[in-house]
């Protein structure tokens, strides 16, 4: 089902956990351009609770969830856009208020002027790799390539994409659980793909493509950051720091303050 734009209504944002830990420029700068299309915009920065629902504790997960229905009520949310995989399938369930992908959403509003074609020039080949929580949501998947296409990224797809991918080895609570098993699926989804140089919509997946010994970059930076060439290194894998995550949600949470100032 196509989704219909009303700028009558009032948007909301919520950029999850692992991106507001790994990039407060990127969320930073994505709510500021929603801010700029959406003349009636909000946005919060909250756990959607999934961990805890993974881990069983389901009475938990409905209070979270409840406290975050109540702020997203409290200002006015009448549609929410969500950056992460996971936020979109526990809003689907949990939440009346309708929820977007960031990833269908911008194929809609466009990117902003000054960032499309910008990586015409770029000798990178890129391949990438769907999350494998939304794996049969086609919209998302287009609304990716979608994105590198107007940037002018060049790309080939793997075999184990869009419905087909594999999980990155940071699903299911698996690396807390059994660390050592999620690195055996971290480098088995790393020898899966086409290129060393990868693209993922999750933070998440990127720590793992990382730590399976590729190299990978958010979508978001390649939006918001500079050009990638050949031989470039990916961003420094901040998700492995506790205290550097922490640190970044901090910045991420005073970012947005700031922006609705």
């Amino acid at each position: 089902m196509s989704i219909k734009i009303d700028k009558n209504k009032r948007y909301g944002f919520m950029p999850g956990c692992s991106l507001p830990s790994y990039s407060p420029e990127a969320v930073v700068k994505t709510i500021s351009y929603l801010k700029s299309v959406f003349p009636e915009f909000s946005a919060v920065q909250k756990c959607c609770g999934k961990p805890t629902k993974a881990v069983g504790q389901y009475d938990l997960f409905k209070e979270r969830f409840a406290d975050l229905q109540r702020d997203m009520d409290d200002v006015n949310i009448e549609e929410m856009i969500v950056a992460c995989q996971s936020c979109k399938l526990t809003f689907d369930e949990a939440s009346p208020t309708p929820t977007h992908s960031l990833w269908e959403i911008l194929p809609i509003i466009g990117l902003p002027e000054e960032v499309r074609n910008k990586a015409k020039d770029s000798d990178v080949v890129f391949t990438i790799h769907d999350s494998c929580s939304t794996r049969h949501l086609t919209a998302l998947h287009d609304g990716v390539r979608w994105i590198l296409d107007e940037l002018g990224y060049k790309y080939v797809e793997s075999k184990y994409s869009r419905e087909k991918t594999r999980c990155c080895g940071f699903g299911g609570m698996v690396v807390p659980a059994n660390p050592e098993v999620a690195q055996k699926v971290m480098k088995r989804r790393v020898e899966t793909l086409d290129s060393e140089y990868v693209v993922v919509y999750c933070s998440a997946c990127r720590s793992s493509i990382l730590k399976g010994g590729s190299k990978a970059w958010h979508i978001l930076d390649l939006i918001w950051g500079p050009v990638v060439h050949a031989n470039d290194a990916a961003p420094e894998d901040v998700l492995s720091s506790p205290v550097k995550s922490w640190i970044n949600r901090y910045k991420s949470k005073t970012g947005i303050k700031k922006a609705f100032k």
